[in-house]
């Protein structure tokens, strides 16, 4: 959503800049006066969040980098000599431990939000494919840095993981070769994670920076779903949503405070406190939380398909879990975008959203009995609610009536026996 620069050079330097790199323009035009939806909720915090989170892993992950020993036999106790001895180790190696679980709480609601208000419709597809993709490099990020530590549950867990890629017909043992620099998950396979542990935060920052730029191109989403039509319906980026942001990221941050004081090891898995041994296999191999409910798909295929073996499926299924969003624009039929004013819709939002939480939970159960049929029904629910319930409410729904206009919904309450839906205008 491009707008109309109102910024002014003070000084004879700024006015020099100016002329030759107007960067400081680019700051004031896109984070102080970019014009944005006064009806942001405390829902839209949480873009701003991700990027203080980012941040916090980048320059942790650095300092723990100078100390850590990528060696199966160093590198374990190059962790506990950099908590025990480094200065002000004990607080920078939670920090980064813990933000990599603050990164996928964040970013999970993130996501959530924007389904619900669908943020992924028409002019915002590109804007929501890179969000997915940015997504992908997190998952990979965090299943590296998973590794790194050389605990037990790190060995194992990269063990049953990059298995996993021997179950594509003719390519995945190659693939699984290159991933372990040999035969088994060995001292290659923790060289090869630390390098791609340190170069994909970077990456990851990198396409930040276009979310950001094609945010700024289409404008920000907002809870009605309708679009901007006037300076009514806006107000400056600064200062009230800089001071909103903040104090939301405040709340956060003592939140993230708490694990890291108080509770700084609960997030993870006892036995990643045991240094690795690949002749002693862990009684229950599980990832870590922020991966269970794809672990819960991988295991839910326990049948052969037609010239698919069940192992192959559970990988194409875990897989089309995360791929399935890059498609959802076109799978979502509605022209309301917001969720708020689709009643049938929110139910089975609803019902998507404990269904994740339900899947998570089935990750972190063995996976036999009762389990195991529990995770197929919520992995058929998972997909159903994309290739079925999305597409067909679509078509079928009739939305509520809505407000005329953003400065509309802020001032007064919409009358639902004299207004009309106006489903153009939330559908362009």
């Amino acid at each position: 959503m491009s707008h109309e620069s109102t910024y002014k050079p003070g000084t004879a330097i700024e006015r020099w800049l100016d002329k030759r790199l107007p960067i400081v323009r680019l700051g004031y035009d896109s984070f102080i006066d970019f014009p944005t939806p006064k009806n942001l909720n405390y829902w839209w915090t949480f873009g701003g969040i991700l990027t203080v989170c980012l941040v916090i892993q980048i320059l942790t992950g650095v300092i723990i980098a100078m100390h850590y020993t990528p060696h199966v036999d160093l590198a374990f106790d190059s962790v506990q000599h950099f908590k025990r001895d480094v200065n002000f180790g004990w607080l920078i190696q939670p920090i980064h431990a813990n933000g990599a679980s603050m990164f996928f709480v964040a970013v999970y609601i993130h996501m959530f939000r924007g389904l619900y208000y669908g943020s992924y419709k028409a002019p915002r597809e590109i804007l929501w494919i890179l969000g997915v993709v940015i997504f992908l490099l997190m998952m990979a990020t965090a299943f590296m840095g998973y590794v790194l530590p050389w605990g037990q549950m790190s060995l194992w867990g990269a063990t049953v993981i990059t298995s996993l890629f021997g179950a594509i017909p003719y390519a995945g043992d190659s693939i699984k070769t290159l991933l372990w620099g040999g035969f088994a998950v060995d001292n290659p396979t923790l060289n090869r994670f630390f390098s791609l542990h340190y170069l994909l935060p970077f990456a990851i920052a990198g396409v930040v920076v276009m979310h950001i730029w094609a945010l700024h191109v289409s404008g920000n989403n907002n809870p009605t779903g309708l679009d901007v039509k006037s300076k009514k319906d806006t107000v400056p980026f600064h200062p009230y949503y800089t001071v909103k942001d903040g104090f939301a990221m405040a709340v956060f941050l003592t939140m993230f405070a708490i694990f890291v004081f108080y509770m700084p090891d609960s997030l993870g898995h006892p036995d990643n406190y045991i240094k690795a041994n690949p002749v002693v296999t862990p009684a229950h191999i599980v990832p870590e939380w922020y991966f269970l409910p794809f672990y819960a798909m991988l295991r839910a295929i326990t049948f052969d398909l037609p010239f698919i073996p069940a192992r192959l499926g559970g990988v194409i299924v875990m897989f089309s879990s995360i791929l399935i969003l890059f498609i959802l624009p076109w799978l979502d039929t509605s022209k309301v975008r917001s969720m708020r004013y689709r009643p049938i819709a929110q139910l089975w939002f609803v019902i998507f959203v404990f269904n994740s939480l339900f899947l998570g939970w089935l990750g972190g159960q063995p996976a036999e009995g009762v389990y195991v049929k529990l995770s197929q029904f919520a992995t058929a629910y998972y997909f159903a609610f994309f290739l079925l319930i999305l597409p067909i409410l679509g078509l079928i729904e009739k939305p509520r009536p809505m407000p005329k206009s953003i400065a509309d919904s802020v001032l007064k309450k919409p009358k639902p026996d004299t207004q009309k839906s106006e489903l153009a205008a939330s559908g362009t």
